[in-house]
């Protein structure tokens, strides 16, 4: 049996995952890691209900009989999450924090902790699975419960990082983690799922901007070369997008979506859908940065992507470059292809790693 660290959030996902721990006969210690407050320097940075979390682990660990500490973590976060996120929106791309977080906190900054607390591991509520192949290697599965698999948010996650991580919840449906936290008397077996951006909660992203980046308006042009608007910065805008461009519809009540931004001019484009302007769809795209959570893919092959979170797996053909990245080709039309944006790359139900797109 293992000593593990489980880090609890205060949802019912972690805390079925330090109930099955448990079950198995490991030693388990909880932990809240508090990465971020709902002011920072005074500034009111939206709603993050970090207090209601603890009080929630805190009732978890106290039902199962575990320790529960806090691990205050909060210099980490803003040095490896949140500047990574205000510096790719400056630069004009729209960066994936929650992926990021997995990397540097979770299985990062976390892991470490615990390792050198003399825990053997770290457990997490995270809907994947884990593979250890016959060579001692581990692999990422795509989580059992198709609408709730989180397999996309561990696409950076480290071979040496995965081989001392546990995800007992993967092998669940939703429905069977609700009852099994039910039937423990867990008391937060019906608190509903957070929402928003990993550790900081449900906020408007523009306004956390805000806090960090000045506002820069300037002219929003359709596709007939019509200044239809005006935008507070390039910045709080991503290719595709629907809503929040505050710009009027058309008498068919049809929606600009985002088509490019030009820095170079302070414009941000936009036309109706239906125009299908070039951009907006793409059949081939480049990612950089690739990493593998195993044995890297070296040559030109034929492997399943998921292009966002809530996307189907899709077939593309992968090629790669001399230079940590690679050319892909979808055999099916993507829509909206951001750059900073995190492409995962699968092989069946194997998580292999990913790249963002360039």
């Amino acid at each position: 049996m293992a000593k593990i660290l489980v880090a609890l959030s205060g949802g019912v996902d972690s805390a079925v995952a330090a109930l099955l721990l448990q079950r198995e006969g490991h030693e388990v210690h909880t932990a809240y890691m508090r990465t971020w407050m709902n002011e920072e320097g005074g500034k009111f940075l939206g709603e993050c209900p970090w207090e209601t979390d603890v009080v929630h682990a805190r009732g978890v660990a106290e039902k199962l009989g575990v320790p529960f500490r806090m691990l205050d973590l909060m210099r980490d976060y803003r040095e490896r999450v949140v500047e990574y996120m205000v510096e790719g929106y400056k630069s004009g791309i729209t960066p994936n924090p929650d992926v990021m977080c997995n990397r540097e906190m979770k299985f990062g900054v976390f892991l470490r902790q615990a390792l050198a607390d003399g825990f053997d591991g770290i457990a997490t509520g995270h809907y994947a699975r884990k593979r250890v192949n016959a060579d001692g290697s581990a692999d990422i599965l795509t989580g059992l419960d198709p609408n709730k698999d989180q397999s996309y948010f561990l696409t950076f996650v480290r071979q040496a990082q995965l081989l001392k991580a546990r995800f007992p919840v993967g092998e669940l449906l939703k429905p069977e983690v609700r009852r099994l936290a039910a039937e423990a008397g867990l008391p937060n077996a019906a608190r509903k799922d957070s929402q928003g951006i990993c550790f900081i909660g449900k906020i408007n992203v523009s306004e956390f901007l805000s806090q960090y980046i000045p506002e820069s308006p300037g002219p929003v042009v359709n596709h007939e070369g019509r200044v239809v608007g005006t935008h507070k910065g390039l910045h709080r805008y991503t290719l595709g997008q629907r809503k929040g461009i505050d710009v009027p519809s058309n008498k068919d009540n049809e929606y600009y979506v985002v088509t490019s931004k030009d820095f170079s001019t302070n414009t941000l484009h936009v036309a109706f859908e239906r125009v299908g302007l070039p951009g907006l769809y793409r059949d081939e795209c480049f990612v950089e940065q690739l990493a593998w959570v195993n044995k890297p893919i070296t040559e030109r092959r034929e492997l399943l992507a998921r292009v966002r979170y809530r996307d189907k797996l899709t077939p593309v053909v992968f090629t790669p470059d001399a230079f940590g990245g690679a050319h892909i080709r979808f055999l099916h039309t993507q829509r909206g292809i951001a750059p900073g944006q995190v492409l995962a790359l699968h092989e069946g139900e194997t998580l292999l790693g990913g790249g963002v797109y360039r």
